[in-house]
């Protein structure tokens, strides 16, 4: 592993900590060379697993693709990046368990949806504005109300 600072391939690690239930190992390096401290990741490399887009085309599931539109979403509210990789990591686990290692946009959005919705209600909203491809301030409304009536109903 280079240090992305100097590239110096000489660094030693100084903490190592699992993460995401042990299916990650987080660790702690500090480069020899310039003495600069980074991060690095590591995981089993999985069976690749398919994302079936609206218009049929599949791609492979990309959890940086996803935490990204949930951090846009997010943007300038109160949640914490952590909550944001909990969802990421649920939507990755329900996937690795199907048989089928395929999941559509659908269900991925569903299960997010439902997650924000939790989290922050204005990033709820920004989230299905994309996801389901709102053209106008009426989706808008319609979407609101529908939040507002959950709320009641919970209450």
């Amino acid at each position: 592993m280079n240090c992305p600072f100097c590239g110096d391939p000489d660094n030693r690690v100084v903490d190592s900590r699992d993460v995401r239930s042990g299916l990650e190992v987080r660790r702690r390096r500090e480069c020899s060379d310039c003495g600069k401290r980074f991060t690095t990741y590591e995981r089993v490399d999985e069976l690749p697993t398919t994302v079936v887009k609206r218009d049929g085309r599949r791609e492979s599931f990309d959890r940086e693709k996803l935490l990204t539109g949930l951090l846009r979403a997010c943007e300038k509210r109160p949640v914490p990046r952590r909550d944001l990789v909990t969802i990421v990591d649920a939507v990755e686990s329900t996937l690795a368990a199907r048989d089928v290692r395929e999941m559509s946009t659908e269900e991925i959005g569903n299960m997010v949806i439902e997650e924000l919705r939790r989290l922050d209600q204005v990033a709820y909203v920004r989230f299905a504005s994309v996801y389901r491809r709102f053209e106008d301030v009426n989706q808008f409304m319609d979407e609101l109300r529908h939040l507002l009536i959950k709320d009641e109903n919970t209450d």
